[in-house]
């Protein structure tokens, strides 16, 4: 009788079957698993790298068309500086309508722009502190949040708006304060005599008025978002102490938003030194240089470049203008690097 021995399957469980020592054959073993790549990070590594490039791509261009715009400007206005018969930066005069004897210089304008719209800062930071003070620690929400919208829509007032009332109510009715200060301060030279007449109101002073209402909204919307967002832990820690309500707002909250305030002001300044129509219909033209005075009249940069868009037609004439916007141009640019050192580099918030 013939033996036929038993066939078990490689890798079957019967422990009876005999198996030779290092028989990995019949032995079992795991099963062999390919590890498959991350897709998931790998997914998001690229995400993340294209969201980088865009983002350095978006800041790009706008540092490249800053750059480009103050490369247009420089290159326009070069030939029209070398023609000038005077010079630039202190004469008073500003004749361009013959091309072959241009005559223009920026002192007066930098003078006007620069005092109403200092003057325009220092009348609507208090203010616009102030109020954004009073909606967020003083105010009742049912009270604050229709005041706060009522304060935002002076934003979409347009500027021609804000011009009108100037010129037809704000300024005869404020030329006997004009008057009072002439008279009782006129030995400093911001309230001495102007180079126009104070009867009707078409000075810096009025258009400086005119100015800070204009950028009141901007000054207060910033200022009231950064005191929203004090820490509140500081304000009870505050209160913990003892301290009154004037003094948590005074060890706190304005500290806090310092940087925001200053930042708020800066735009503010930025939209005052660029303000065109408003001032243009507020202020008097004046026939002889001023003095600093605030009751003083002529152009600022804006309103003088809009005022003669008739002679656009020549070249020289044109880069005459384009040179004062350059000046412009380059004073905000200088203004901003102000307002970072003032805040310390960053704003809270």
């Amino acid at each position: 009788m013939t033996m036929h021995p038993e066939v078990t399957a490689a890798g079957s469980s019967d422990s009876t079957s005999p198996r030779a020592a290092g028989d990995t054959a019949t032995m079992p073993t795991e099963p062999k698993t390919d590890k498959a790549p991350d897709s998931g990070r790998v997914s998001r590594l690229n995400a993340e790298t294209i969201f980088r490039w865009a983002a350095t791509a978006a800041g790009a261009t706008i540092v490249a068309a800053i750059a480009l715009i103050a490369l247009f400007l420089l290159i326009r206005a070069v030939p029209s500086l070398r023609a000038d018969e005077v010079n630039f930066f202190t004469s008073t005069e500003f004749s361009t309508g013959d091309a072959d004897n241009l005559r223009f210089g920026i002192r007066d304008l930098f003078m006007v722009t620069v005092l109403s719209s200092v003057f325009a800062l220092v009348v609507a930071v208090p203010i616009g502190v102030g109020i954004a003070l009073f909606l967020t620690h003083y105010a009742p929400s049912r009270l604050g949040k229709p005041f706060t919208m009522l304060v935002d829509l002076l934003a979409a007032v347009p500027s021609i708006v804000f011009g009108l009332w100037g010129f037809l109510v704000l300024a005869p009715q404020i030329s006997p304060v004009q008057q009072f200060l002439n008279d009782n301060l006129g030995w400093f030279f911001l309230f001495s005599e102007g180079n126009v007449s104070i009867g009707g109101g078409g000075t810096i002073f009025t258009a400086g008025v005119v100015l800070a209402v204009m950028i009141l909204p901007i000054i207060t919307s910033v200022s009231r978002e950064v005191f929203a967002l004090t820490p509140r832990a500081h304000i009870e820690a505050a209160q913990a102490l003892g301290a009154t309500k004037w003094e948590v707002v005074q060890m706190t909250v304005l500290p806090y938003g310092r940087s925001g305030v200053i930042a708020g002001s800066m735009l503010g300044l930025g939209r005052a030194l660029g303000e065109t129509i408003a001032v243009l219909v507020v202020l008097r033209t004046a026939t002889v240089p001023g003095e600093w005075s605030l009751f003083d009249g002529g152009y600022t940069f804006a309103s003088k470049i809009a005022s003669a868009a008739a002679e656009f037609s020549q070249p020289l004439p044109t880069g005459a203008y384009i040179a004062a916007g350059f000046v412009l141009f380059a004073l905000t640019f200088v203004v901003n690097a102000l307002a970072r050192l003032a805040s310390g580099g960053k704003v809270n918030g």
